[in-house]
């Protein structure tokens, strides 16, 4: 994230503005737990987690219930990790057409990030950092949370009407 950041505003911080929160702590658990190896190879992604932070409301959820949906595979029995998938598919169903701007986005993504979400997603990664190949399964999962805030961003984009001041 450190890489991130000096790339997107010169600056040396973990948590860059133009990455999304969710995927920033997503990215510093992956980089903490993972060998020297591994950590090399995440190096190219620093270019796209500079500029990550996909527009719309629901796309934390998204990615927390991803990260979840991992960790289930990895310990399919436990009723807290269902019960924390359920709750993300909910929230971001809830969210896919909302708008972005206005008082609740400003408020209450905010305070389910910092709550529910931060929970559910910590959650998950220890079940995930204690799995056998943890190395392996964080860093895919990383790379695909990485092609995923991409993909959303351009297919949020392609709907969106570019304007030019010219």
């Amino acid at each position: 994230m450190e890489a991130a950041a000096l790339l997107a505003s010169g600056r040396f911080t973990d948590s860059p503005a133009g990455t999304h929160p969710a995927l920033a702590a997503l990215a510093r658990v992956v980089n903490d737990s993972v060998g020297d190896d591994a950590r090399r190879e995440l190096w190219p992604l620093a270019a796209d987690l500079a500029d990550a932070r996909p527009p719309g409301r629901d796309y934390a959820p998204l990615l927390v219930g991803t990260v979840v949906d991992a960790a289930l595979r990895v310990r399919p029995a436990s009723r807290p990790l269902a019960r924390y998938g359920r709750a993300c598919r909910r929230r971001a169903q809830r969210l896919t057409h909302a708008p972005a701007g206005g008082a609740a986005s400003r408020v209450a993504d905010p305070l389910w990030w910092r709550g529910p979400g931060r929970r559910h997603l910590e959650a998950a990664l220890r079940v995930l950092c204690a799995a056998p190949d943890s190395e392996r399964l964080l860093t895919r999962l990383l790379r695909q949370a990485v092609a995923q805030a991409r993909e959303y961003t351009d297919d949020r984009a392609a709907g969106r009407e570019v304007s030019c001041n010219r």
